[in-house]
């Protein structure tokens, strides 16, 4: 299986609720899903303070695109169309320094 598409991605996510029947165990539930994410982030920010190395950051982010995918079938929406719509704004955002680091947002005046 080619693991370029992100059709194909969504598709492995779906089989994996199918298999465990998320959408009637509460696999789908919004507030768990939010929780379980959150539980990523916190993964994902341990593998960086800690030095845990690339693997361990990469396997925790793909945990957390894993629930993001599941999270948009879950709630019934199109990441992809929802990505390239924000990332279209982004694009448009301009870059300010904050307290010596670079963000890119919608600054007020």
């Amino acid at each position: 299986m080619s693991k370029d598409s992100y059709e194909q991605m969504l598709d492995a996510v779906r089989e994996f609720h199918a298999k465990h029947d998320f959408a009637n165990t509460g696999g789908h539930d919004l507030r768990f899903r939010v929780a379980l994410m959150a539980e990523e982030l916190g993964e994902i920010s341990a593998a960086v303070t800690k030095g845990k190395g690339k693997e361990c950051l990469s396997e925790e982010c793909a945990d957390l695109l894993i629930l993001l995918l599941g999270t948009s079938i879950a709630a019934d929406f199109d990441l992809n169309d929802a990505f390239w719509a924000k990332m279209t704004r982004i694009l448009e955002r301009k870059g300010k320094i904050v307290d010596g680091i670079l963000r890119v947002s919608d600054f007020e005046s």
